[in-house]
């Protein structure tokens, strides 16, 4: 189950490992972003890698508002509810903590078909991304954590230990076992230099936060148009609720500044993986910058609320969504003291094996009467 670049990126390498098994039949089953043209089409990142997809559940992407956001959810419960129906899986697998994720949990509750879920027990305040995460794991019966911390919360939540895996995140894993592009190879590829002074900029939208999305782009902005000295790599943020009135104002920052900002609808995992060799820093407030981007030994300024509580490296900067606190958090995470400390700095979502971790559990696990969860109660 895949529904955007950035998921489809990391589940990319399960995704074709499961392919090769003699005893695994892999369906995919695409929706949401991958089949937004403005989001770039990303689908075909799908084709790319020699997969073929077996089935698209197709659902607005306008996503600006809250009502048009949850009638999204809608359209994707119902079609997901013909996909199974159609393809008759014994297992889905499900990563993270999207909207349209817990409409697509839901369904398969109502299916009874065991759900496998990643990047469970994890904490994130500022969105309701950290809701749907939670409810997820409460409608799953496998459990992929990144850490065992995470791992220890999902077992508090009332899941078998049995079940719960500690795997680390697959997308260090990516990261340490993909190869990657020269530089060269990389700027002919996305026909744009990539100076040493260059950053990569994603910024979505808060959707627990006080401050309206496009209120705390705009201070970004501000803050990187007083930076002439650095190169700056927008992707487009993802199309949670305030998420267009984000991509109109990147745009509009790069129409001014053609010569030294560049923006992307999508990148895909292996040129993603690779701007992150070429760079300096990470700026903005995704996961990537929390949970992966630490393994490539550069720092991440997180501004803002939306990764409140997740655990992180010591080469990430935090910082707040005013214009003088970015402006601080941009001149703390390019000095040389922290890029000193990105390249010691040890990543608590490294794990050991784990995409086979991952991938001989799904392929092997016993799923007989899994449907039926007994709540596990942790003894006092």
């Amino acid at each position: 189950m895949t529904s955007t670049r950035a998921d489809w990126g990391l589940l990319s390498g399960i995704a074709q490992a499961l392919d090769k098994r003699e005893d695994v039949e892999l369906q995919i089953i695409a929706t949401n972003m991958h089949l937004s043209e403005k989001h770039g089409n990303t689908w075909k990142e799908i084709e790319r890698d020699g997969l073929k997809i077996d089935y698209r559940v197709t659902m607005p992407v306008q996503t600006d508002t809250a009502t048009d956001t949850v009638v999204a959810m809608s359209e994707c419960m119902k079609g997901m509810s013909q996909a199974f129906s159609r393809l008759q899986p014994h297992l889905l697998l499900i990563l993270g903590d999207r909207f349209e994720m817990l409409a697509v949990a839901s369904a398969a509750l109502i299916h009874r078909i065991p759900v496998a879920h990643m990047h469970g027990g994890e904490v994130t305040l500022g969105a309701f991304d950290e809701s749907i995460r939670h409810s997820i794991t409460k409608m799953s019966h496998l459990h992929f954590t990144s850490t065992e911390e995470a791992r220890n919360r999902v077992i508090q939540l009332g899941e078998n230990p049995d079940n719960v895996f500690c795997t680390g995140a697959i997308g260090v894993y990516n990261i340490l076992n993909t190869p990657l592009m020269s530089r060269e190879e990389l700027e002919q590829s996305l026909n744009t230099s990539i100076p040493e002074n260059s950053i990569f900029v994603t910024f979505h939208p808060s959707t627990l936060d006080e401050g309206t999305p496009a209120e705390q782009c705009a201070n970004l902005l501000k803050a990187l148009d007083e930076r002439e000295d650095i190169k700056i790599l927008f992707s487009y943020p993802n199309n949670d609720t305030g998420g267009d009135s984000i991509i109109g104002l990147i745009e509009d920052f790069v129409a001014r500044n053609p010569e030294r900002s560049v923006v992307f609808p999508s990148l895909g995992a292996r040129r993603y993986l690779s701007v992150l060799r070429c760079i300096k820093a990470v700026v903005g407030n995704s996961s990537s910058g929390i949970l992966e981007v630490p393994s490539m030994h550069i720092p991440t300024l997180n501004i803002g609320i939306r990764q409140k509580g997740r655990q992180r490296a010591e080469s990430v900067i935090d910082c707040g969504t005013s214009l003088e606190e970015i402006r601080n958090g941009l001149k703390l995470v390019l000095s040389p003291e922290v890029s000193d400390l990105a390249r010691r700095v040890r990543n608590p979502y490294e794990g050991c094996d784990t995409l086979n971790t991952i991938v001989n559990t799904l392929a092997t696990h016993q799923l007989e009467g899994i449907i039926q969860k007994p709540f596990h109660d942790i003894k006092q």
